[in-house]
């Protein structure tokens, strides 16, 4: 059963799967670089310092991200050029890895459409920069009572399309311990992780939100959230209280026993330990002081739905806008 949102009816089981946004018409041009046949050797400039790309796809995932993402092998490396020079030409103020293996996470997810590839790096770092209360200090040691509580985990075992399990109980989360920012946070840390993996990059994600017992009004703080795009979900599928509806989607023999499943109980420390093990991942990509958001981004377009003159201290209304933005 599908829906677009939560009823006091409806309270149980809420299963989306993550998938990318349709493609818009693929670009082929090449960009070129001035040639280097008249330059002496002694001339030619010291070729970039940057990590050389290793593709960690399997056969199968790389037949899939042909198929389904417009990923030609043979053509990976120009394409992630095309996006540097890019960046470089019309952004040159903007503040950001330009790494192979970084950049490609935005062509993944925009089908290698170039251009919005290109606005979507730029919401990625406007979304940061906008969000302060979200992303200031966004380390996993930050957020060892979110973690603690069981509010969200990773399911040890992938679906049957290799998409990892990212559950979320709301039930777990009592109001009056933190504000529902700190379940952003959370739910944006772990986000980030599984997207650095190119298997996660090509199947995507799907989130399993467990509302039974929740009550309305708590409900009401997800729904919104929830029904927004994280990473591209396209649909989501709303089970109440019937786990053969959820079986039919996802297997028993991947599901904790909580729902129905012969993966025995359900185990938050396993995810917490790996996101703990990350810390300074994070450190270095999150908790840097940077300059000033006018100046990072100059012209570039605002994330969806926010104007740049739009204050960011409504939460709820930045979930509702900056969630798809930003992925």
């Amino acid at each position: 059963m599908s829906s677009a949102g939560l009823s006091p009816h409806h309270a149980g089981l809420l299963f989306l799967q993550g998938s990318w946004e349709l493609m818009s018409e693929e670009s082929d041009s090449l960009r070129t670089s001035p040639s280097a046949a008249s330059l002496s050797e002694s001339e030619l400039p010291p070729p970039p310092a940057r990590t050389g790309y290793v593709c960690s796809l399997t056969e199968d995932l790389v037949a899939k991200a042909r198929e389904e993402l417009q990923e030609k092998p043979e053509w990976r490396l120009r394409d992630v050029q095309a996006l540097r020079d890019m960046v470089r030409k019309e952004c040159p103020n903007l503040s950001t890895s330009l790494e192979d293996a970084f950049l490609l996470r935005f062509l993944r997810a925009r089908k290698f459409d170039y251009d919005r590839a290109l606005q979507l790096l730029i919401n990625y770092h406007s979304c940061r920069r906008s969000w302060p209360e979200v992303f200031n200090n966004l380390r996993p040691s930050a957020l060892k009572e979110v973690l603690a509580s069981g509010f969200l985990t990773v399911l040890p075992h992938t679906d049957p399309r290799g998409c990892h399990i990212l559950c979320l109980r709301p039930d777990r989360w009592i109001p009056s311990n933190y504000p529902i920012t700190e379940n952003i946070r959370a739910i944006y840390l772990t986000l980030e992780k599984l997207i650095q993996s190119e298997e996660t990059q090509v199947n995507g994600i799907v989130i399993l939100a467990d509302y039974k017992g929740v009550s309305l009004s708590k409900a009401s703080h997800f729904g919104p959230f929830i029904a927004k795009k994280v990473i591209g979900i396209l649909q989501f599928f709303l089970h109440g209280s019937d786990l053969n509806s959820l079986h039919s989607n996802l297997p028993r023999n991947i599901l904790p026993k909580e729902y129905g499943g012969m993966a025995g109980e359900l185990d938050i420390t396993a995810w917490n330990a790996a996101l703990l093990a990350s810390e300074e991942d994070f450190v270095r990509e999150f908790c840097q002081p940077g300059p000033p958001c006018d100046s990072i981004l100059g012209q570039a377009l605002p994330p969806e739905g926010l104007s740049p003159e739009a204050p960011c201290d409504d939460s709820m209304r930045a979930v509702k806008s900056q969630l798809y933005s930003c992925y």
